[in-house]
């Protein structure tokens, strides 16, 4: 098992949750089934753009100051297939010369997940949605129920 080369979602640390959702609301964005004014979530393509709370993205993915301007408040996500995948991916990622942020854990919306930094401080969540849905190709073509 290896990280598979995909890009499933981008977060952002949202200072006001509500009004970032509204904006994109206006947008005409339609944002996936589970969205509310503490994640809310856009289905874009194929890639899940998704707004979070900055200090709970902080606290969840590991703000520590390995990146050299300070931590972006954005993290990038891998989705694997399965909650079992969580826990290899991450250990072949570690391997690989990232660094560990936090270790695989169950989480309080009913997926796993886990941290990694890239060489220069990115952080990419691994992780396990029960809700995502892949094609063939491994694109993102669902999310939410």
């Amino acid at each position: 098992m290896s990280l598979p080369a995909r890009l499933s979602v981008v977060t952002v640390g949202a200072r006001d949750l509500p009004a970032l959702r509204r904006f994109y609301g206006a947008l005409g964005w339609d944002e996936v089934a589970g969205s509310d004014d503490g994640w809310v979530a856009y289905l874009l393509g194929g890639v899940l753009f998704a707004l979070y709370p900055v200090a709970a993205l902080s606290a969840e993915s590991g703000d520590d100051g390995l990146s050299p301007a300070g931590w972006s408040g954005v993290t990038l996500a891998c989705n694997v297939d399965a909650a079992g995948d969580v826990d290899r991916a991450f250990d072949a990622a570690v391997s690989a010369g990232a660094t560990p942020i936090a270790a695989p854990t169950a989480r309080e919306w009913g997926g796993r997940s886990a941290y990694i930094a890239d060489p220069e401080g990115n952080r990419w969540e691994i992780a396990w949605a029960p809700s995502a849905r892949f094609d063939d190709r491994g694109s993102l073509v669902g999310f939410g129920s």
